[in-house]
């Protein structure tokens, strides 16, 4: 049986292990761009999820000759405008100095002082592309959840700016609260049980 190949468009290891629990049922052949070394480097000029997730998909599909899931995600705090946005991995970056996880988290709780936590609201969105290898986007969705900006990180799971995003139902951070929970209700997940029946009638028609 030939195998049926989707590329995951990240090399964020994080990343890549939170998708492939979520795609594991398929059946699908998983492979990550650290597999290919000549993989693009895409440059996310978009100024919106989607246009950032159509692009890793879509160029990197025409170039690697495989079908390419690109995603693109980002955490969205109301009292600042929606900042950080599509520049969430990138929100501290500087001259000369590029942006880090805790330089991120930093600069977010900078900006909102001692603003109380009832208006701290923020929301993750992520928005997942998926091209054929002709560069045509076949699928695409996009998910949000919801959440508040605590004054601190919490625990020492996920990624980003997981340890500040607080699920206000469960007064835990997706940092403390750990992959099987967040599996369920992150925008990620949301995203890819959204779009799986699509991949899944893709790979009954024998397409992907």
């Amino acid at each position: 049986m030939t195998d049926h190949i989707l590329v995951l468009g990240t090399h964020n290891q994080k990343k890549r292990l939170e998708l492939e629990l979520l795609l594991a049922p398929l059946g699908l052949t998983l492979r990550t761009l650290d597999e290919f070394p000549d993989a693009l480097d895409v440059e996310e000029t978009g100024t919106t999820f989607s246009e950032n997730a159509a692009l890793k998909a879509a160029e990197q599909a025409q170039h690697l000759g495989h079908w390419v899931l690109g995603e693109d995600s980002g955490l969205s705090v109301a009292p600042l405008g929606n900042a950080p946005g599509v520049y969430s991995a990138r929100y501290s970056e500087r001259e000369g100095q590029a942006a880090t996880d805790e330089s991120n988290n930093e600069k977010l709780l900078a900006e909102l002082g001692d603003l109380p936590l009832a208006q701290r609201i923020a929301f993750y969105t992520c928005h997942m592309a998926i091209s054929d290898p002709t560069g045509k986007i076949r699928l695409c969705c996009e998910e949000v959840c919801y959440g508040r900006i605590r004054f601190s990180p919490a625990g020492s799971n996920g990624f980003g700016y997981d340890p500040l995003f607080e699920i206000a139902e469960y007064h835990r951070t997706f940092g403390e609260l750990g992959s099987a929970i967040k599996s369920v209700l992150s925008h990620r997940s949301r995203a890819m049980r959204k779009v799986v029946p699509d991949i899944k009638a893709l790979l009954a028609a024998g397409q992907l």
